[in-house]
């Protein structure tokens, strides 16, 4: 044995002997820096709203602002009504839309309220414009009125597949909100709330007429309401998932007891010190404290398998818990620091939420680490741990396992060889997509009713542009309106596209009021002063409430186009972008437009950006952590050998999602970098105590590999049905990108541990001097 590898053992039993002299101290010391850590909680903020994925200097987030900040802010409710005979402009579906409009109004910070009872529908007498709402309560029991009413709104695009299906089964109610700055969360709550009552009376009212609310604010109401379902099943399955397997592991309760009270200190430091470096929670981090659990976990375990060895080898407790901390001190060191770099790495990503994830958990790795090497040899000390029988199987199983991986070494290696390479292939399979409404699961009634409306309406994908003329006043000029007409016009002929709102048609509406509701009249105004007149009698005709502040501009130099359609991914939406600004570049001149905006934009822009830098992130990572492994193994070779385990899961799991699903997102992105750090963890146990074996113990290669087996196999394998079962539970988030998360990591660490168990060995036994180390210099040669 080497001197550094003297001075690390006897430095880990002095550390080890001077915290079980100290264990009260110890103890009450663990409980004030817990206390003080955990206080922080109280300035824990919660954020729920799809923004959160954004940088406050995000092109496209500051794009929407800027839209909003001339046009008003687009947060919405909006009310599907879905009559149970499929006619939306029936007289009880039509007296259903007039109760909730004038009902609508009510809702808390409500600005602006649409719907086919009081679409503004415009006709002429003479010089004379007249302005009414499509619906006059009062005739609706007339067949002729709703006759009238259903072929003006199928045939005017203003209100066709947006305010009213194109078959006019569904038709809508639009209610617009200005939320406060502040208390963003009790804000959206009570109008979800009103909403959901409002609904609830409508349906009472009017038998035969079903509601559904959609709308962005709902949207951030279903975050919320998804993260507090989600740890509802997360945290309590994974505590019942920690305890069955340590109970069947250390077949007593001390064990079970010490590790969960360290698995309740690290979250609630770990949830505490977020908050105190200001760190808000928000639905990607639910997996947060779940995450945080397994690791914890996977450190005591380490401790708990080598104290019961050695107290079945007879050793006193003390002695047992002393040498536990003096072989796992420092793999245990090194598994949690590679593991906090690799979820460190995160910041390196584009988007917030996965940011503050990977420091929160971090947060939690560390002080598991400080618990687990100081907090947990002390409870252990105290509690009446006792050496179980030795009724074990996977001993003999390990051992066999370990003889037929050495025995057939070449195999595996060949086997490894074929399998990598056509996982690699099949990785190209995976194309980025990220839909905002899919991030909710399929059982999550928000997401049914948008689904519903992507089938029978507008559709879920939103794109909006300000469109500018070259002058102040600028938008009444028949050039720019012709342009940004024929623009519409392009839109409205790309596939899957339902809906495009342009001020054109009410321009052309209101030519033909003004020439005797002629159709031949429909048209843009021939000059720009004729439309600034029309554009003026307009809205001095509007009510109040109902005004084109949401289409054009104050300086009337720019006006809004929105563009609706079935639910598109993330490529199609780059793709359609990137068409649209071509076009107009090219048949615009008089058109200053910008790159489109909203919802679908900013996440299919978003997601481009995040791989990019989470490439960057998990170079980085891989590095750091390859430079750490080398100067920790102090060797070469093993430190070069260490690389390929840990690369290999990662390939094999993006390879098997690009053959079973073939689609990346946000959360995807990140699983690369956060799962190395995880995967290294089983690596640094495995090589440390091969190490051990050669230094130590004079072991050659396949005798070493025989002894990590039969004194690290278990512990290995049972932090990785730990990992692993404990990210199948996000399987079952109502939050998709968690449930994805889940799946992979799972594979990802299922993956590492059979290259850990076989790969390894392989290299390692095939790669080394076959000589015994004897002393120092000899050594260095393991």
């Amino acid at each position: 044995m080497d001197a550094r590898g003297i001075a690390g053992g006897r430095f880990a039993s002095r550390f080890a002997e001077r915290v079980l002299a100290a264990r009260w101290p110890v103890i009450l010391a663990t409980l004030v820096a817990i206390a003080a850590a955990s206080s922080g909680m109280f300035l824990l903020e919660f954020s729920a709203s799809y923004r959160i994925f954004f940088d406050d200097d995000n092109p496209q987030i500051l794009a929407l602002e800027s839209l909003e900040n001339t046009y008003g802010k687009n947060e919405n409710v909006v009310f599907l009504i879905v009559p149970d005979d499929g006619d939306a402009t029936s007289q009880k579906a039509l007296s259903a839309a007039v109760w909730l409009t004038k009902n609508a109004w009510k809702a808390p910070y409500s600005r602006r309220v649409d719907s086919l009872a009081n679409f503004q529908h415009t006709t002429a007498e003479g010089d004379d414009l007249f302005v009414r709402n499509l619906v006059e309560p009062q005739e609706l029991a007339r067949d002729e009125a709703r006759s009238r009413i259903r072929a003006i709104a199928l045939a005017d695009p203003r209100i066709a597949s947006s305010i009213l299906a194109r078959n006019g089964d569904v038709s809508v109610v639009n209610v617009t909100v200005e939320l406060p700055e502040d208390n963003l969360l009790e804000a959206a709550a009570e109008i979800a709330e009103f909403a959901r009552s409002l609904a609830a009376e409508a349906e009472e009212r009017f038998p035969g007429i079903d509601l559904r609310i959609v709308g962005t604010v709902m949207i951030n109401r279903t975050f919320v309401e998804a993260s507090i379902s989600s740890q509802m099943i997360f945290l309590p399955a994974s505590l019942l998932l920690m305890g069955l397997i340590l109970g069947l592991l250390t077949r007593g309760w001390p064990g079970v007891a010490a590790t969960g009270i360290i698995v309740v200190f690290s979250v609630l430091a770990a949830l505490g010190l977020s908050a105190w470096v200001g760190l808000p929670f928000s639905p990607p981090l639910s997996p947060a404290p779940t995450i945080v659990l397994m690791i914890v976990v996977a450190n005591c375990v380490h401790i708990l398998v080598t104290l019961q060895q050695g107290l079945r080898a007879g050793e006193s407790k003390h002695d047992a818990i002393v040498e536990a901390v003096r072989l796992n001190l420092h793999p245990v060191f090194l598994a949690s620091l590679t593991t906090a770099l690799g979820f460190l790495s995160m910041n390196f990503s584009e988007v917030p939420p996965y940011r503050h994830l990977g420091n929160f958990v971090a947060f939690g790795i560390a002080v598991s680490f400080l618990l687990s090497v100081t907090f947990l040899p002390a409870l252990l000390s105290l509690l009446p741990v006792r050496a179980p029988k030795d009724r074990r199987l996977p001993g003999p199983t390990m051992k066999s396992f370990a003889a037929f991986v050495l025995n057939h070494r070449k195999a595996v290696i060949w086997a490894w060889l074929v399998i990598v390479p056509a996982m690699m292939l099949a990785i190209p399979r995976n194309e980025l997509n990220d839909v905002l409404v899919h991030f909710f699961d399929k059982s999550v009634e928000f997401r049914q009713d948008t689904d519903f409306m992507d089938e029978r309406l507008s559709g879920n994908t939103l794109l909006e542009y300000s469109l500018r003329a070259s002058s102040e006043g600028g938008v009444t000029d028949p050039r720019f309106l012709t342009e940004i007409s024929k623009f519409a016009d392009w839109y409205r002929e790309q596939p899957r596209v339902r809906h495009v709102s342009v001020i054109t048609d009410t321009f052309r509406q209101l030519n033909k009021s003004m020439h005797g509701d002629d159709p031949a009249e429909y048209r843009i105004p021939e000059s720009k002063e004729l439309a600034a007149q029309y554009l003026l009698l307009y809205e001095l005709s509007l009510p109040r409430g109902l005004d084109l502040n949401n289409q054009i501009d104050s300086s009337r130099s720019a006006t809004r186009l929105s563009i609706s359609a079935q639910t598109l991914n993330s490529q199609e939406v780059l793709e359609l972008n990137a068409r649209a600004n071509a076009w107009l570049k090219e048949n615009a001149p008089h058109v200053e437009g910008i790159n489109s905006t909203g919802p679908a934009a900013l996440f299919a822009y978003i997601g481009q950006r995040n791989i990019h830098a989470m490439l960057i992130g998990t170079v980085v990572v891989l590095l750091a952590i390859s430079a750490i492994l080398l100067l920790a193994l102090r060797s070469l070779r093993l430190g070069l050998i260490s690389l390929v385990p840990n690369l290999v899961p990662a390939v094999l799991g993006f390879g098997v999602w690009g053959l079973t699903v073939g689609q990346v997102g946000l959360s995807l992105s990140v699983v690369v970098a956060m799962t190395i750090g995880i995967v290294v963890d089983d690596t640094v146990h495995f090589l440390s105590k091969y190490r051990r074996a050669r230094r130590e113990y004079g072991l050659g290669p396949e005798e070493a590999v025989h002894h990590v087996f039969d004194t690290t196999g278990r512990a290995l394998f049972t932090t990785t049905v730990v990992l692993v079962a404990g990210f199948l539970i996000l399987v079952f988030s109502p939050f998709v990108p968690t449930a994805q998360v889940g799946i992979l990591t799972a594979m990802i660490i299922g993956f590492a541990l059979i290259a850990d168990l076989t790969l390894l060995p392989a290299l390692l036994t095939s790669t080394a001097d076959k000589i015994r180390p004897r002393g120092g210099a000899e050594a260095g040669q393991s």
